[in-house]
C-alpha cells in the first residue's frame, strides 16, 4: 500500500507520522509543491513492452505534456534477475537534485521516494497506480529495494533524460532503507 513516512532529520530512526491514506499524502506533499495522484492502471501483459504501455497512457502522458510542457517521455523497467541491479541501485542512493521535475507513474511494483524538505525527510512508497512529480531543486534520493521490481513511465523536460546533481549530503545513509519501510508497510 502507498504510505508516507515523515522522519526529522535529527533523529531518523523512528518517522513521527506514517500514513497509507492517499487524500493525506497528496495533501502534505503538495504543501511542498511534490504533485501526488493514483491513475487508473491498465491491465497490460506480464511482457508489455515500453511502446504498448505508453500506448496504454497516451492520453495522460499528452495531457501532461500539454500541461506541464514535457517533452519527452519513456518507460524504465527493473527486475530481480537484471544482473546489474546492484549498480542501479546505487546510482539512485545518494542525494541529488535535478534542473527539472521528476516525474514517475508506476505501472508496476514499487518504489521508495526519499523528499527532503529542511530538517524533514517525507518517505513515499510508491506503488502501481501512484504518480509523483518532484520539483526540480528538490533534494532526494530513490530506492528500488535490493530485489527491484517496477515498470514506470519517466516524462522528461530535457531531451537528455534523466541528469542528478549530487548534494554531498551524507542523510541518505541515516534513514531507513527500502528493506525496513516496505517491509513494515506490507
Amino acid at each position: 500500500m502507498t504510505t508516507l513516512s515523515i522522519f526529522d532529520q535529527s533523529s531518523p530512526e523512528a518517522p513521527r507520522v506514517v500514513t497509507e491514506d492517499a487524500g493525506k499524502i497528496a495533501n502534505l506533499l503538495a504543501e511542498h509543491g511534490v504533485r501526488f495522484e493514483q491513475w487508473t492502471t491498465r491491465d497490460l501483459p506480464a511482457d508489455a513492452s515500453s511502446e504498448d504501455i505508453l500506448e496504454a497512457y497516451a492520453d495522460e502522458i499528452r495531457a501532461l505534456k500539454d500541461e506541464c510542457g514535457f517533452q519527452a517521455a519513456d518507460v524504465i523497467s527493473l527486475n530481480p534477475d537484471n544482473p546489474q541491479k546492484d549498480a542501479f541501485r546505487k546510482k539512485f542512493l545518494d542525494e541529488h537534485v535535478h534542473s527539472e521535475d521528476e516525474v514517475r507513474f508506476f505501472v508496476r511494483g514499487q518504489g521508495l521516494f526519499y523528499l527532503h524538505f529542511g530538517d524533514q525527510v517525507y518517505a513515499v512508497l510508491c506503488q502501481k497506480n501512484d504518480l509523483i512529480s518532484v520539483p526540480d531543486g528538490t533534494r532526494h534520493w530513490f530506492d528500488m529495494g535490493p530485489e527491484p521490481a517496477f515498470t514506470c513511465i519517466r516524462l522528461f523536460t530535457n531531451p537528455e533524460g534523466w541528469v542528478a546533481d549530487f548534494t554531498g549530503e551524507d542523510i541518505a545513509s541515516r534513514l531507513p532503507r527500502y528493506e525496513r519501510l516496505a517491509g513494515a508497510a506490507g
